[in-house]
């Protein structure tokens, strides 16, 4: 398996005005985009609110009390699964010391990184969007046989 070149995040941690939606969305609603953070990563959508719960930030004004234990380990597998540069110690200082920025950069990244493909028929000029399957519970549906289109 070739091993990936090391690459920098797609962002810096204070950019919140390059994508001020996400910049919105964590400011108002600062545990919702943790959680989605999350959820996109594929790792269970309230595991950013153990942080809350252990005391680590608070649920509201994103201050932390501690080196958040969820969003640390949140950054660190972004970073691992797209060869991003940094260290552990960079990661604890950002989500210690600006845990609303690092969410934000988080979750630009993943914005980034996992764009959905757009398929688009010259024939009929349509543009279909391709969505990631859902697996509801876990359980992986069965597969679905796409058949070509008839011509008459």
């Amino acid at each position: 398996m070739a091993e990936q070149q090391p690459t920098n995040w797609s962002s810096e941690l204070l950019d919140c005005f390059e994508d001020t939606n996400t910049c919105c969305y964590g400011f108002w609603c600062a545990p919702f985009l943790a959680c989605t953070v999350s959820g996109r990563l594929g790792e269970w959508y309230f595991l950013p609110l153990c942080d809350a719960l252990t005391g680590c930030t608070s649920l509201f004004c994103s201050v932390p009390t501690c080196i958040p234990p969820a969003a640390l380990s949140l950054r660190v597998a972004i970073r691992k699964k797209y060869g991003i540069k940094g260290s552990h110690l960079k990661d604890m200082a950002a989500t210690c010391c600006c845990s609303w920025c690092a969410w934000c950069q988080m979750h630009r990244e993943l914005k980034r990184r996992t764009q959905v493909p757009v398929v688009i028929n010259l024939q009929s000029q349509t543009t279909v969007n391709m969505q990631p399957p859902v697996f509801v519970g876990g359980m992986q549906p069965f597969p679905v046989m796409m058949m070509p289109p008839q011509t008459s």
